[in-house]
């Protein structure tokens, strides 16, 4: 089974919606979905995500299915770096600051910290890993501890329409490593692909390796540049780069 993650294309926060970049890149994405042959399409309510997955529905004649744990994993913490009052997203936080507590690099226990208990990330994260593994049951594949037992194995693919967020969840879920890693550590940027496959190495018994993770290629294929979104500065002295 192949799982394609793809994140909405240059995002308006604002709206919900695409930048014209944004717009451009999901038009790119067209001819590269098509060759997914997938064999089901599913969407995040947000706006972003379903006007980054029209262009390809419609060349395909085909419908997605919007499933709500799918929506970006959005919840909002008062992280250590920002003011009193202002809050901000679970999975941004400063190297210096979550790199100093030993659970945040465990799968079990990252979610303890106070900051994130007080805010629910851990009911948060258990109802979303719950649909997903009701999600892959349903298709043959059941959680087993570390790994999954292939009921109905398959060769299908499945598109996921999403978030950055939500899909490197996902992927640390699949990988047995703590979100906190991957969030920080990889970096999906506007209209990338990530795809992820089981490998049945013994009759019966699957996990899941990555592929590919927040490529881009399409993007250079049609001579236009990546997205800087989602990125923060190379270098702090880069001023027109994100910063916070």
């Amino acid at each position: 089974m192949k799982l394609i993650f793809i994140r909405h294309g240059e995002p308006d926060y604002e709206n919900d919606a695409l930048t014209p970049v944004g717009a451009r890149e999901a038009e790119l994405l067209v001819p590269r979905v098509k060759k997914m042959n997938a064999k089901e399409y599913f969407v995040s309510p947000l706006g972003r995500a379903k006007a980054t997955a029209k262009p390809s529905l419609e060349a395909l004649g085909a419908e997605a299915c919007e499933l709500d744990w799918l929506r970006e994993f959005d919840i909002k913490v008062q992280r250590p770096d920002r003011p009193a009052g202002s809050p901000g997203m679970c999975w941004d936080w400063l190297p210096s600051d979550w790199m100093a507590h030993d659970a945040f690099y465990d799968k079990e226990h990252w979610a303890d910290h106070p900051v994130m208990s007080d805010n629910g990330i851990g009911e948060r994260y258990k109802y979303v890993t719950e649909k997903f593994d009701e999600f892959l049951k349903e298709r043959g594949y059941v959680r087993n501890g570390r790994w999954y037992d292939a009921v109905s194995p398959n060769n299908d693919s499945y598109v996921f329409f999403c978030h950055f967020g939500c899909l490197t969840l996902f992927m640390s879920y699949l990988l047995n490593i703590s979100p906190m890693i991957l969030w920080h550590g990889l970096c999906a940027l506007p209209s990338s692909v990530t795809t992820i496959v089981t490998e049945e190495r013994k009759k019966g018994t699957a996990h899941w390796r990555c592929l590919e993770y927040g490529d881009t290629s399409h993007l250079y294929a049609a001579g236009e540049k990546p997205s800087f979104a989602a990125r923060f500065c190379e270098c702090f002295d880069n001023a027109d780069e994100r910063h916070l």
